[in-house]
């Protein structure tokens, strides 16, 4: 049974080759009586180097469920990629902003919230004798 190319495709663009992928047809479960009981119509992908796991049986074609299942791994694996990037972006980010300067107003009023804190902390001192 052939994949769509739009499948080939995405998994190329994400670097995965069909050998990391351990497909397996199973019987389903649920409703649908001796019907889902004798037919191995549930598709089971794995995608061995990241654990992700998907499991497919809402049709009752076994052709239905390997193309469902195909597509629904190829997007947690693009979503799991996306992750990755936009983590590392944010942290280029926070440390870009932990790192910039100050600028003048904002040093002028740290500089001002320190005198006053310093002139509260002045009355607590005791009382120099001459």
């Amino acid at each position: 049974m052939a994949l769509p190319t739009q499948i080939y495709e995405r998994l190329e663009r994400l670097g995965i080759s069909l050998g990391d992928v351990d497909e397996r047809f199973v019987r389903g479960s649920g409703p649908g009586g001796q019907k889902i009981n004798k037919t191995s119509s549930t598709v089971w992908l794995r995608h061995r180097p990241t654990g992700v796991e998907v499991r497919c049986q809402a049709e009752r074609s076994q052709t239905a469920n390997r193309e469902e299942a195909w597509r629904e791994l190829c997007d947690r694996l693009e979503h799991r990629a996306w992750a990755g990037v936009l983590a590392a972006r944010q942290a280029r980010e926070t440390e870009r902003r932990r790192t910039r300067q100050k600028s003048r107003g904002q040093k002028a009023r740290m500089i001002d919230a320190k005198r006053r804190r310093s002139k509260s902390k002045a009355a607590r001192r005791p009382v120099a004798d001459d």
